[in-house]
């Protein structure tokens, strides 16, 4: 099993090139797993009690356009 220790050295050692590719293709991978765990939080329930808080606040016009 790879550890932290030994993925950090390796990124440490990257090109320049590579380090951008790799920056990309992490940012990418992360904001994937983001939009997966936010989805199944919605499916689950666990924003509901946000979203009412926010039709509430939108009802009683304590919200603005952006």
């Amino acid at each position: 099993m790879t550890t932290v220790a030994e993925i950090t050295g390796a990124v440490k050692r990257l090109p320049k090139k590579d380090l951008a590719r790799f920056r990309k293709w992490f940012a990418d991978y992360d904001a994937a797993l983001w939009d997966r765990q936010l989805a199944a939080d919605a499916a689950a329930g666990k924003l509901d009690a946000l979203l009412r808080e926010a039709q509430r606040d939108h009802r009683a016009d304590r919200t603005k356009a952006v």
